[in-house]
């Protein structure tokens, strides 16, 4: 669905909230020819307990991680951005939604330093189903192994949110679909198991749960975060700086990912090859229902993950 056919028309820029179509920016914007933004991806949903915003601070938190990684002033506090959010959410209608804030460097100069060249940010909002497709989340996708590597660290860092490192994630996820798969497994440079374009990546093993760390050039999702809290809740050994070759992926009893825009999803095919019986496994099965349960708040559990509307 294109924005045209959402019912969306506010976004708050630099303080101000403006019309969907007067929020636009120069085209020599720095950010535009480098790739020099930072971003976030959270969600806002429709709860038993009422609109909640889930895990803003995390989020918040890494969006100032990642700007100061690129030398970048947001001129505004986190208290200012979450004011904001809510307020987007409540003149749009919005409880269930997708939010995407965003900080650039913007319109000034453009040589490859960012000089003099103002720091933009920019907060979205607008509904968003689920984003594999709706029958994934019990069916499961299909993946291929990506050809494109994931850069290592030592490159460019890996534990920031950047537009522009987001190409690799475009090619790989673009290089699976053209193949007719649904998404795409990228490998790190020493040809281990990274992530998916959007995602992070676990597998089950003789009921252990294994997620690769962060030395295997991953961005460290907030919804891994959550996941390894709630198998570590329930009892499961998680092995969170796991090495999962690219062939463990084939043998492996489960694999799904996770993400805020995935949720919990499983992997029913890797390559072709069947992945456990090709449905979702009992161990996803049981970790994707705690995380709804907590999500939709039918359980007190962590409302300290919550900002509510």
């Amino acid at each position: 669905m294109g924005f045209d056919e959402m019912d969306v028309d506010t976004i708050w820029k630099n303080g101000e909230f403006l019309d969907w179509e007067d929020a636009t920016t120069h085209v020599l914007t720095h950010a535009l020819h480098y790739g020099t933004g930072v971003f976030e991806g959270l969600r806002s949903y429709e709860t038993e307990q009422g609109p909640a915003i889930f895990r803003l601070e995390e989020h918040l938190d890494r969006l100032f991680d990642s700007a100061k990684m690129y030398d970048m002033e947001i001129d505004h506090s986190r208290e200012e951005i979450t004011e904001a959010i809510v307020e987007l959410l409540d003149r749009q209608d919005l409880t269930s939604c997708y939010i995407r804030p965003i900080a650039y460097y913007g319109y000034d100069s453009l040589g490859v330093s960012p000089g003099d060249c103002p720091t933009d940010l920019v907060l979205a909002a607008w509904p968003w189903g689920t984003y594999l497709g709706e029958e994934a989340l019990e069916e499961g996708v299909d993946v291929m192994v990506s050809s494109w590597r994931k850069h290592a660290s030592s490159q460019v860092p890996t534990n920031v949110k950047t537009t522009g490192l987001y190409v690799n994630s475009m090619l790989a996820g673009e290089e699976a679909r053209r193949n007719g798969y649904v998404e795409a497994i990228v490998l790190n440079k020493e040809g281990n198991v990274a992530e998916g374009p959007g995602e992070n990546v676990f597998m089950v093993n003789d009921g252990e749960v294994y997620t690769t760390g962060q030395a295997q050039s991953i961005l460290e999702g907030i919804t891994r975060d959550t996941v390894i809290t709630l198998a570590e809740e329930r009892g499961y050994t998680v092995h969170d700086e796991a090495v999962i070759s690219r062939g463990q992926l084939y043998t492996a009893d489960e694999l799904f990912f996770t993400g805020s825009a995935a949720e919990v999803t499983p992997i029913r095919s890797v390559d072709d090859t069947e992945i456990g019986s090709g449905t979702r496994g009992p161990v996803t099965e049981e970790l994707q229902e705690a995380f709804f349960e907590v999500i939709e708040r039918r359980t007190d559990d962590h409302d300290e993950w919550f900002t509510y509307l």
